[in-house]
């Protein structure tokens, strides 16, 4: 963000803002990576911090993107300040890491850089999206488009929840339908309009969430459309990327068929596979304002311990990067 000091500074701070036609390239026209690993949790009763980002870099995620002729900056990991250590509350805790991840991604996309989040779980969209709505040249909020790819629709609210959890709310949090405090704290200070968000993938909703949607301006892609990358698939992010500055592509790991998350918990059968999925990703990262990915939920360690999840979230990080290398060289 640009600090403008004094009276001055003060009255060119309210000059509009020339909104980017596209996400600002590198000099040699190479398509340079920023990972960024946000393992706070957010949940209740639960660890505080998850493992899966750092299992995804410790997977060799550097090596397989500089094969592919990427550059790489330092991976950088979201930590709270010392001085918040001794807040409280789960989903506060989340908000303010949400607020230095939206730093991070600001920083990065403004330096041109491809963002990468390896996000513990969904929660995060909240910080991932500030970051690119604080990404301009000026104080002046960008607008930011959506397309959120997950088995659920995560459009609840806390009057409509079944289950109460927090990752079931984020997308309606984005949306400004609730959670005011914890999005701003998250540094998403705009809400995005419910027609600047794709859902697809979603095939498990709740039943007073699926009245929210349909009561909506959301649009909705069946795992059809991500399948064939059909006439509705480019219609929806061709209208998407006409009325925004940034696109965010959020990918909860359960949006794919379960055989290829064996330890999610919250898989949903019929979904796409990995190379189904990849190929619309790379449709995506081709137009120049896709800035970021985000790769959430994936399961590690004990929960998958033949690692098809890990090679599964490398084939879509890999698939943004081969949509962003197909830009025409300036636009990279």
């Amino acid at each position: 963000m640009r600090i403008v000091r004094g009276a001055a500074g003060f009255l060119l701070a309210l000059l509009p803002s020339v909104r980017p036609a596209q996400v600002p390239g590198n000099a040699d026209g190479s398509v340079r990576v920023a990972l960024v690993k946000m393992p706070y949790v957010g949940e209740r009763n639960v660890p505080e911090l998850s493992r899966a980002p750092d299992d995804l870099v410790a997977g060799g995620l550097a090596a397989a993107l500089e094969q592919m002729g990427a550059r790489l900056k330092p991976v950088a990991t979201v930590r709270l300040a010392p001085e918040e250590e001794g807040d409280y509350g789960a989903w506060h805790r989340l908000a303010l890491a949400n607020g230095h991840l939206a730093d991070i991604v600001a920083d990065d996309v403004r330096e041109g850089d491809l963002s990468v989040g390896l996000l513990a779980n969904c929660s995060s969209l909240l910080g991932m999206l500030g970051g690119l709505q604080r990404s301009g040249p000026s104080r002046r909020p960008l607008r930011v488009g959506l397309v959120y790819l997950d088995a659920h629709g995560d459009f609840n609210t806390p009057e409509t929840t079944l289950s109460g959890m927090l990752g079931g709310m984020d997308v309606a949090a984005a949306a400004g339908l609730c959670l005011t405090n914890l999005r701003r704290t998250s540094k998403l200070d705009v809400p995005l309009p419910p027609r600047s968000i794709v859902l697809a993938g979603v095939r498990d909703t709740d039943p007073l969430e699926q009245e929210l949607i349909d009561r909506s301006d959301v649009t909705v892609l069946s795992v059809q459309d991500l399948r064939a990358r059909s006439a509705a698939f480019r219609q929806a992010l061709a209208s998407l990327s006409a009325r925004v500055d940034r696109l965010y592509v959020h990918i909860d790991m359960d949006v794919l068929d379960p055989r290829e998350v064996p330890g999610h918990s919250l898989g949903v059968p019929n979904g796409p596979t990995s190379v189904e999925l990849a190929a619309a990703v790379v449709e995506m990262f081709k137009d120049p304002k896709a800035a970021a990915i985000g790769i959430a939920s994936t399961p590690t360690g004990e929960r998958d311990k033949e690692g098809l999840s890990v090679k599964a979230a490398y084939e879509l990080i890999r698939a943004a990067v081969r949509g962003a290398q197909q830009r025409p060289r300036a636009q990279r």
